[in-house]
Order: structure tokens, then sequence, then C-alpha cells
């Protein structure tokens, strides 16, 4: 595999591989080996690992955020939900398939957050059971010092083009990833 197609913004020309004994070399060019070699630099189990281990950092950073704001009412998984419905009134089935919950975990997170007055159930004109859900005064609030949180970081993490770039590929590949695994977690390969 060529790497340099693949992630044309990364330099691996002095990357340290990791063989799977646990041996340790440097990547240097092998003159009697072909350039799409079997030896590969990232797998994508290791990029699932790492979006795991952001992923993990990132509800974190949320937390510390709401502490900040004083936030001890919902947790950053409430805090993400708020952020997926943004400006919108959808219905739960439709927070499903934006936020790709778990129906269980959606009922309970709706909940708190309908607890904690975040956000606003409009039932249904044609058909009572089902609600449609909105952010609240509050909820917007928080979303809108969420938001100017994670500016300062963004200013933080962008130095130029080039991240912004380098952003807009992670972003495209993670997203290529989701679909590819998810149809083939449903459709096999």
């Amino acid at each position: 595999m060529n790497h340099r197609i693949l992630y044309p913004f990364a330099d691996f020309g002095d990357a340290v591989v990791v063989e799977p004994e646990g041996d340790t070399t440097r990547n240097t060019p092998d003159p009697g080996r072909d350039q799409d070699g079997d030896r590969s630099l990232i797998t994508y189990f290791e990029l699932a690992r790492v979006m795991e281990r952001a992923s993990r950092r990132f509800s974190g950073l949320l937390r510390t955020e709401l502490t900040k704001l004083g936030v001890d009412d919902i947790g950053s998984a409430q805090a993400m939900v708020l952020l997926v419905i943004g400006e919108a009134e959808l219905s739960v089935g439709e927070l499903l398939d934006r936020g790709h919950y778990v129906g269980s975990n959606i009922s309970y997170y709706l909940k708190q957050l309908a607890d904690g007055d975040y956000i606003d159930r409009i039932a249904s004109q044609r058909d009572k059971r089902s609600a449609r859900i909105r952010l609240s005064e509050k909820g917007r609030q928080l979303c809108t010092a969420l938001r100017e949180a994670a500016k300062s970081y963004e200013r933080a993490l962008s130095h130029g083009e080039q991240d912004r770039r380098n952003l807009e590929t992670a972003f495209q590949t993670l997203h290529r990833l989701e679909l590819v695994w998810g149809n083939a977690a449903r459709y096999g390969i």
C-alpha cells in the first residue's frame, strides 16, 4: 500500500515501524523491496484504537468544560446530544439517525435533558404518542458556550491552511471508514 497516496500530507520517511513481534525498526527505503510492500505503517485497527482514545479524551474535555460552566446535572454524552440537536426540531427517530445512538441510551439521555430543562418536548399533533424535541433556552445557551470553548481549541490546533486541509482529509477518511464499517457490519464484506 502506498501511504503517500492515502496520506499525502504525512511524511513517513523517518517513521518507526512496530512489527507484529514487537520489534521496532526504522522505516528506511529498501531498494530490493516494492514500494507497496506488505509492511504497513498504519493499520485500520490502529486507527480505530486512536479514534476510541480520541473520543474518550474529547469526552473528558467536554466534562472539563461542563465543570467550568457550572453544569453538573448532565454529562458529556448528554452534552453531545444537545449539540447534535442544534437548532433543529427532531423526532427521536431522527435523533437516533443523526447521532447513531442506541434507543435505550437516547431515551435515558433525553429524560435527563428534559429533567434539567435543556430540551423541550413538543407532542405531535398527528400522533400524541410521538414527540418532537428541540433545545430550550437553557440548552441553547449551553451549546453556545460549548461552541465558544471549541473555537479556542480550534485556534490552538489550527496554524494555517495545511492544518485545515489535514482536518478535512481526516474528516473525509473517518467518514468513509464509518460508511464502510457500517455497511460491512450490516451486510458483510
